[in-house]
Order: structure tokens, then sequence, then C-alpha cells
């Protein structure tokens, strides 16, 4: 085993340590609700300490019931970690691109399809043009290639 799957394995047990130990030791088994939110035990905690107390804010939507509730916790918790997900595997995806190129060299970059490929492939169009176009033909004994605004496609002289 490498260390990062010593590192893995261990983490994965504590995770599991986590959920299971408070169900295993019994704790929250003297309260009604024993695994409610923070907010309940804030709410609870306030109305018996101030029961005159009344919120600044209320909710802008309020789920018929506890179920529904949970279900967009859930939602909106597995939309942040797909965000988190998609950031760090692009973070490393442009990280291991960086790292081949570097590996590759100067020499392959022409040949592996990267921006110096292309700069380079836009220079040979460039030059194989500029040559075309400074050769004579039979039909062009000026040098321009057939290539003129006056002349048709075929290159038959109007």
């Amino acid at each position: 085993m490498n260390r990062n799957t010593k590192i893995n394995a261990l983490l994965l047990l504590v995770v599991a340590a986590l959920a299971v130990l408070p169900l295993a030791l019994g704790l929250g088994d003297h309260k009604e609700e024993p695994f409610a939110g923070a907010d309940a035990e804030a709410e609870t905690a306030i109305t018996e300490l101030q029961p005159d107390y009344e919120p600044w804010f209320s909710p802008l939507y309020e789920p018929p019931s506890g179920e529904i509730e949970s279900a967009l916790f859930a939602l909106q918790a597995a939309l942040g970690a797909g965000v988190l997900a998609y950031y760090f595997g692009l973070r490393r995806g442009r990280r291991q691109g960086a790292a081949r190129a570097e590996a590759a060299g100067p020499a392959d970059a022409r040949t592996s399809g990267g921006a110096g490929a292309d700069a380079g492939t836009r220079a040979d169009i460039a030059a194989s043009t500029a040559t075309a176009a400074a050769t004579p033909t039979a039909d062009d004994p000026g040098g321009s290639g057939g290539r003129s605004g006056s002349r048709s496609v075929g290159g038959s002289g109007a």
C-alpha cells in the first residue's frame, strides 16, 4: 500500500466512525428529536430564554414537511459537491497537461497540437501561399498565381 492509499483508507474510516458512533453510543436518546438541526436547537434555546422574542426575518420559502426540507438540503449539498469536484478536477487536469507539455519539450510542441503547432502551421501556410502567389503560371505571366479579383474561379480570364 502506498502512502496515499493509507491516508484515504484512514479518512474513510474516520468518516464512517463519525456516522456510526453517535448511533452506537445512543447520543441524543434523551431528546424528542435526537438529531434535529442546529436551527431547531437555537430556536428552542431562544424561546426558553426570551419568550417574547420576535425574529427579524422570515424564510422566503418554507417547505410543507421535514422530508422535503431534508431533500432540498441534500440537493443543495450535492450541487455544491459537484461544483467543487468539477473545479478541483479542472485544476488537476490543467496541471497535468502543463506537466506533460513541459515534459514533451519544445521540439515536440509543434507536432503535439499545442499553441506552438498552431502558430507553426499558420507560418507554413503563409509561406506556401506567398510562394504560390509569386510563381508565374501559364494564365498569368505576372506571377499572381491566377488570383485576382477580376478573374473567375476557373482562371479563364473573363
